[in-house]
């Protein structure tokens, strides 16, 4: 039986390159396969969504997603390991509407799950007020 470590990573030029269960969150986030995207978290995984209450468990995540991020295209540009199973992911998300940068804050657990994504948008309070009356 083949296994394989869903979160190896290795390094080019300083940066940690996106490979394991945080690249396939991004893949299958792109390719609006959000049940896949929720098999990826622990069973009492947390989305940390910007704006909105806690999502807890794979079924209440890939519910959430269904419903907010239909359409949405994110777009990694940089990963950082910031310690044991800790990565910081900047990059940004397109939407019919709008583009913004945003970063996505990952804890893996020993299983090599998703713990926890907290998704913080990174703008200025005159770009936020733009992106909520487009909404």
């Amino acid at each position: 039986m083949q296994t394989t470590d869903r979160t190896q990573t290795s390094q080019t030029s300083g940066q940690t390159l996106l490979t394991g269960a945080i690249a396939q969150y991004f893949a299958t986030l792109n390719a609006q396969d959000y049940a896949q995207t929720a098999t990826l978290f622990a069973s009492d995984g947390i989305l940390h969504p910007p704006f909105e209450s806690d999502i807890v468990g794979p079924e209440a995540i890939a519910q959430y997603l269904q419903t907010e991020a239909t359409g949405m295209q994110l777009q990694p540009r940089q990963i950082e390991e910031q310690g044991d199973r800790t990565y910081h992911v900047t990059g940004k998300v397109k939407t019919s509407l709008f583009t913004v940068n945003v970063a996505w804050f990952f804890v893996l657990n020993p299983h090599d799950q998703i713990a926890s994504v907290t998704v913080k948008l990174i703008a200025s309070p005159q770009e936020l007020l733009k992106l909520r009356s487009r909404t």
